[in-house]
């Protein structure tokens, strides 16, 4: 794709505009300037919620049903741009077509399904609840809760912000929208598609920069009713500790370190499959990346080897390569990191079964091979840190509690796999995973209806479902003496 030289990194009251911190936006399988775009700091910030503010007035006073009409065109919009979107992502994002398209279905289902959450609104309002005595009624609402704070990640642009935006608009809040300066040439072409979508002027303005420059100053804003914030663990105690200061309410998705457990009863070639799945979609890159690997000691060796045949047959090339099977990671600061963590890893002691370098045929770009790991000492930042890469290790069990206990032996609580044969295996070690959300024999599909946050460190409350419409509304009870 061809861009501008420069763009706009500002949609504010209605208006594009350029600010004043230029952002290099590059290819990551090429590393090649894709564009620069022209970002915003806090004096944007400022701007952008003062219009949300005003806009609030009026935008939180309509019906449900008015503003399911607008998530409807924005979905509409979506579709009607699904190529150039999954371009665009695939350029900025370094992933796969067929992945960026998975991306921009999951959008388009996410504008829908809170469409329908917001018509359901206007006949729930005022609903009466029942009390012990007939002295007194009593009625519920559920009110937006102001002008909110949406901070997304580069792994998955668009789908974090929509998984955000939707229900923020559906429960009628307004929006200052802070994308990754990464990545930040999807989220643009979502905010045009929203901006002609034809809602009020100041219900959703974009700011891009850094987190310095625009995520610090909105975090701390004291106008924002409530921060939405999704990436590391670092960051959002930031975000947490600058939200305190106006005590204004948080939800964080943060980091995970999962696990896929293989049970001795479960399907080998369904088993690796997964495994490869979820250590290696997106390049690794996901907060859900099921990157411990554990697999009951009678299965082990022939897991090991044909995981080790899969992974080294894994394709990975250029996103627009018609035979891509994995991507680039995202920039050379993230290549680089992952890099450390393979050394470190080795340095304890690990061992590498394959991967860890770059393919020798893609001299250029943030390409990594599929890596294994096994042998991993359970104290290693191999085995207890976040990885972000394309990178598994692997460890036999002797016991299903023994499993459980390996899996639950982490700060974070986002999500597991189990594979097995045995229905009621599968239930008794799902029921006993302390993660938020459990899948059994089946890849890492997310719909809206479910929720997406986890246990422990991996998050503060819920996105997607109605639990992530809640995060956006507070409750009102009004009790009358009859």
């Amino acid at each position: 794709m061809n861009f501008p030289t420069t763009l706009d990194g500002l949609y504010i009251n209605g208006r594009w505009s350029a600010g004043s911190e230029h952002l290099r936006v590059i290819n990551p399988a090429t590393e090649a300037l894709l564009t620069t775009v022209n970002g915003g700091d806090q004096t944007s910030v400022d701007q952008a919620v003062s219009a949300a503010t005003h806009a609030f007035k009026d935008w939180s006073q309509t019906s449900g049903s008015q503003r399911a009409v607008i998530l409807r065109r924005i979905a509409a919009g979506v579709a009607e741009g699904r190529e150039q979107l999954m371009q665009l992502q695939a350029s900025n994002n370094g992933k796969p077509l067929f992945e960026a398209a998975i991306d921009v279905d999951d959008v388009i289902a996410t504008f829908e399904y809170y469409a329908g959450l917001a018509e359901a609104l206007d006949g729930n309002q005022d609903s009466r609840v029942e009390l012990p005595t007939e002295d007194f009624s009593a009625r519920l609402r559920r009110e937006p809760c102001g002008v909110v704070g949406l901070i997304v990640p580069w792994n998955f642009p668009m789908v974090t912000t929509a998984w955000k935006l939707a229900p923020a608009l559906a429960a009628g809040c307004c929006v200052v929208l802070k994308p990754s300066e990464v990545t930040p040439l999807p989220e643009l072409q979502l905010a045009a598609i929203i901006a002609a979508a034809g809602l009020p002027d100041g219900v959703f303005n974009l700011v891009c920069g850094s987190g310095l420059a625009v995520g610090a100053p909105l975090s701390a804003d004291p106008r924002i009713a409530k921060i939405s914030f999704t990436g590391s663990n670092a960051v959002g105690v930031q975000v947490m500790q600058r939200a305190a200061e106006t005590v204004k309410g948080v939800s964080l998705e943060l980091g995970g370190k999962s696990s896929l457990l293989v049970l001795k009863d479960a399907d080998i070639e369904l088993a690796v499959e997964l495994a490869c799945g979820g250590g290696f979609f997106n390049a690794g890159q996901m907060c859900s990346a099921t990157s411990r690997v554990l697999v009951a000691e009678e299965l082990a060796d022939e897991f090991l080897l044909r995981l080790q045949n899969r992974a080294e047959a894994i394709r990975v090339a250029d996103p627009f390569d018609p035979n891509v099977e994995m991507g680039a990671l995202v920039n050379q600061a993230q290549y680089q990191r992952v890099l450390g963590h393979i050394d470190r890893g080795l340095s304890s002691g690990a061992k590498l079964i394959c991967g860890g370098n770059r393919p020798a045929n893609l001299p250029r770009g943030y390409f990594l091979q599929p890596t294994v790991f096994t042998e991993v000492p359970l104290d290693s930042a191999l085995w207890c840190e976040e990885i972000f890469g394309p990178v598994l290790c692997v460890r036999s069990f002797a016991s299903e509690a023994e499993a459980i206990a390996l899996a639950n032996d982490s700060p974070f609580g986002l999500v597991a796999s189990v594979v097995t044969g045995d229905g009621a295996a599968a239930d008794r070690v799902a029921n006993a995973l302390q993660a938020g959300l459990v899948w059994i024999n089946a890849p890492q599909v997310i719909f809206p209806q479910t929720a997406w946050g986890g246990y422990k460190q991996s998050s503060i409350g819920r996105e997607l479902g109605p639990w992530g419409l809640q995060a956006f509304q507070e409750i009102k009870h009004v009790i009358r003496a009859v």
